[in-house]
């Protein structure tokens, strides 16, 4: 009847947890050479563009344009985060996957 009530616990553990941490993900990466040539190009504009605004003279530039600019690189950052091909795992996956390896071994 114990090991019966652990093994309870351990499964209600396991599903709280996958859905406590079910937002968080850390990406895997993948190997990177599979990027078709036109996306290796994108980005290659992409980090163009990146240090062109890094390596520009912001100082006589309005406050409206200083924003623009903070938005452009925010976009870019996020095109060029879609643009990879990783396999990303929640941290809830990676918990239960340790514990059944855990379990298993």
């Amino acid at each position: 009847m114990k090991t019966f009530s652990k093994v309870n616990l351990v499964m209600v553990l396991l599903v709280f947890t996958s859905f406590i941490f079910a937002n968080t993900v850390t990406p895997v990466i993948t190997n990177s050479t599979i990027n078709a040539p036109s996306e290796a190009a994108k980005t290659e504009v992409l980090l163009n563009r990146l240090n062109d605004i890094k390596n520009m003279d912001k100082t006589n530039l309005s406050r409206a344009d200083k924003k623009d600019l903070r938005k452009e690189v925010k976009v870019i950052k996020g095109e060029m985060k879609r643009s990879s091909n990783g396999i990303y795992l929640s941290i809830g996956a990676i918990i239960i996957i340790v514990l059944v390896l855990i379990l298993i071994l």
